[in-house]
């Protein structure tokens, strides 16, 4: 098989397990968790290393920002051969209970972006693999952390978060009101296309976010490296009960 066009990988670059961070430049700190990792392949927004955890191989690739190339990261990434992945990602907390730096296991996300309607109607819903969910909430249990479960909301427009100049200023606010009430724990731009399109292609996919700002509190980003070291370790901790699983 040739490799992919925008990944620049082939089924001999990857592992079956993919760790999927947005951001190139926080690809070679997750590696650092690996044994033996090595930059494998690297076009545009993609980043891929790969590594091991014992005798498995696991990849971490980048996928941008947004929904339309994290899809574009997974389409690939499963046609050769990938099914299992891990979204290491951050977000804006919308309940006063979840602080900075907390990490955040979403069960559900919220479609509010583009890319998923061009697969599917709304009435399907945006959800993880089970497994590896409760993988991650077992997993932030031993490491003792600070973790929340619940849904979640993704977005396409980052700068639409307490911004009074936009034409549907007023509409954003009673929405962004409306997610608080209903309990809705954090905001972030990709998991909606991942949980989606990972049920319809038959793979696994679940996230863990680190809490870098206060959503709620017209605050987006605080401080972008807050709990992302958790958020990694809980990730690479929750491979390995998955491994064990097999």
């Amino acid at each position: 098989m040739a490799k992919q066009y925008h990944i620049g990988l082939d089924k001999d670059d990857i592992g079956r397990y993919v760790i999927l961070p947005g951001d190139p430049g926080r690809v070679p700190v997750i590696a650092s968790y690996l044994d033996r990792a090595e930059k494998v392949a690297q076009n545009r927004e993609y980043t891929t290393y790969t590594g091991y955890l014992g005798e498995t191989k696991v990849s971490v690739t980048s996928t941008g920002i947004g929904c339309p190339s994290a899809a574009i990261a997974l389409e690939e990434l499963v046609k050769i051969g990938a099914d299992t992945f891990i979204r290491v990602g951050t977000a804006g907390g919308l309940q006063p209970s979840i602080e900075l730096g907390d990490v955040v296991i979403p069960t559900g996300a919220i479609r509010e972006e583009g890319t998923t309607r061009q697969y599917i109607p709304l009435s399907y819903p945006a959800v993880p693999d089970l497994d590896v969910t409760v993988a991650l909430r077992d997993a932030a249990k031993k490491l003792g952390l600070r973790h929340h479960t619940g849904v979640c909301h993704c977005k396409d427009a980052f700068f639409i978060e307490g911004e009074e100049g936009l034409p549907i200023a007023e509409e954003n606010k009673n929405l962004w009101k409306a997610w608080e009430r209903a309990n809705v724990l954090a905001t972030s731009m990709e998991d909606a296309a991942l949980f989606v399109i990972s049920q319809i292609r038959k793979v696994r996919v679940g996230e863990i976010l680190a809490i870098i700002g206060l959503t709620y509190k017209d605050a987006p980003i605080v401080d972008k490296k807050l709990g992302i070291d958790d958020a990694i370790r809980t990730a690479i901790e929750a491979i390995k009960i998955l491994d064990s699983q097999k």
